[in-house]
């Protein structure tokens, strides 16, 4: 790795497996430097796969198997921009899709227990935009979805009466 910070992360054994999964379903990703024990550890032993070096669209990162001790949670997830509906669509499927679970407002969780936000631009545009109402109705039709309907979020954006939510809708007000 050439990067001076790495973010580690940590795996119950299933590094390898994961940096591959990441590799395989997001752009600019691939599987880097594999390191295996060169002697046994408390969860493992020699040859054992140690550490795996992966980038996760260009972020470089370090899956360590360390053991069942400490697991991921929503205090760190993955922000991923998104261009089109169908871009997110595959990503959110992919993650979802391979044994991970939908949550709130563009998030959902790996298989390993990662949290991901797959983000339109369209929602952080929404969002952002210098006329509060419409930032506030963006935000509204955000707050009642699972993964971003791209459609929903520029009819609210105009300010279109037509229902929100589109797909993975739930009802207002829930969240993750």
């Amino acid at each position: 790795m050439t990067s001076k910070n790495t973010i580690c992360l940590w795996f119950d054994g299933d590094a390898l497996d994961a940096a591959n999964f990441y590799a395989q379903t997001f752009p600019d990703s691939a599987v880097g430097t594999i390191l295996r024990a060169p002697g046994d550890y408390p969860d493992g032993k020699e040859g054992d796969v140690l550490t795996v070096e992966f980038t996760v669209a260009g972020i470089p990162c370090l899956g360590l198997n360390g053991g069942p001790h400490f697991k991921h949670s929503e205090a760190f997830s993955f922000q991923i921009a998104t261009d089109d509906q169908a871009e997110t669509d595959r990503l959110w499927n992919a993650v979802v899709g391979n044994g991970g679970e939908e949550s709130a407002c563009g998030w959902c969780k790996d298989r390993w227990g990662l949290s991901w936000q797959i983000t339109p631009r369209a929602l952080t545009q929404g969002i952002a935009d210098p006329d509060r109402a419409v930032a506030r109705r963006v935000f509204d039709a955000m707050m009642t979805m699972r993964k971003i309907d791209i459609a929903a979020i520029e009819a609210a954006r105009r300010g279109a009466n037509q229902p929100i939510g589109g797909q993975g809708a739930q009802p207002a007000g829930t969240r993750r």
